[in-house]
């Protein structure tokens, strides 16, 4: 995309910029179906008269925020040429990042194109990617790291990024498996009183991982992996006593672990592996009076060598909007409730 030189309009303070929207991009893959991407730039500016004719875009209105509009179009054109089509979501979260950046008075490291066109895997016709700048750098601490603690309230793709990571892991041959593991812990209900064998009581707390994990591999070939071993998922409490060599391990649901239980988990860590822990420390079900493992772990490990903590907010939630306001919201009320 090419910007004539700016001109200033009448009014003071102002400024206007003409953009050109190469031939090779369709106007309709700029602007969306029915201008739908349109609105969503005019929505985020609405101080800014943005007029299209042709393949022609122009922006009036005060400078900074013409700036904006056109490192966004520019962003846009660098998503475009690698084929990856633009969507609300994408606009949204593309102005989002640029407005943190330009808050925080300095280029961001990584640009909106950077950070929607990083594949992570593509499977069963589609490809796994971060939407958001926190789950870009938490996928990048991923590649870094040997243990990661990915942090951050429901929706902001903390597990299933890691899952993801794990299974690019296991095909690309980093690692021979892969382990899944949740501590058996009741949100207000007791697994005593849940029918059925031990499995068949431990194995609900463990679905959202299978769940990930069918997104993700062929689900015929599941049950093979499974009994191979190359794929086992399992309660924490199994975990005790083993040295786990050559595997990514993933231990979801973090915030219900106990001290002692996270400390046993940790020092599971055999060679060659890596290690992803993710959890919502907002949301604990432990026995009143039980230490989150989660809480106090930042506390001991913050600043080692070859660990991380990766911090996610409702700004990474990923879920349907009001998923993130509704964090908001608990967060606000338990600020001014002092909980």
């Amino acid at each position: 995309m090419t910007q004539t030189p700016t001109d200033h309009s009448p009014a003071q303070g102002q400024a206007r910029a003409h953009f050109t929207v190469p031939a090779k991009h369709p106007m309709v893959t700029v602007l969306g179906s029915g201008d739908a991407l349109l609105r969503v730039i005019e929505k985020a500016f609405p101080a800014t008269d943005i007029h299209v004719r042709g393949n022609q875009v122009s922006a009036t209105g005060e400078a900074a925020e013409v700036a904006l509009i056109q490192r966004l179009f520019d962003e846009m054109m660098l998503v475009l040429r690698t084929g990856q089509p633009m969507t609300e979501d994408a606009v949204e979260r593309s102005i989002a990042m640029l407005r943190a950046a330009n808050g925080n008075g300095e280029a961001a490291q990584e640009t909106p194109a950077e950070v929607l066109t990083q594949n992570i895997l593509s499977s069963r016709g589609r490809t796994i990617r971060p939407k958001t700048l926190n789950q870009k750098r938490y996928v990048d601490a991923i590649d870094k790291h040997t243990i990661v603690f990915g942090i951050g309230p429901a929706g902001t793709g903390k597990t299933y990024l890691a899952m993801a990571k794990a299974v690019q892991a296991l095909q690309s041959k980093q690692v021979t498996r892969i382990i899944l593991t949740r501590p058996a812990v009741e949100a207000g209900e007791r697994l005593g009183f849940l029918p059925g064998t031990l499995y068949e009581k431990i194995d609900p707390y463990l679905r959202p991982l299978y769940d990930a994990l069918h997104d993700m591999v062929d689900p015929d070939s599941i049950p093979r992996l499974m009994a191979a071993g190359t794929i086992e998922v399992a309660p924490l409490a199994y975990m005790r006593g083993r040295t786990l060599n050559d595997a990514f391990i993933i231990l979801d649901e973090a915030q219900n672990t106990s001290a002692e239980q996270m400390k046993m988990f940790l020092t599971r860590l055999g060679f060659d592996s890596k290690i992803v822990v993710t959890g919502d420390v907002t949301q604990v079900d432990l026995p009143g009076g039980t230490k989150s493992g989660l809480r106090q772990v930042q506390g001991i490990l913050e600043g080692v060598e070859d660990v991380h903590f990766s911090r996610l907010t409702s700004h990474d939630v990923v879920r349907h909007k009001l998923v993130g306001r509704i964090v908001d919201a608990y967060e606000q009320y338990d600020s001014l409730n002092g909980l």
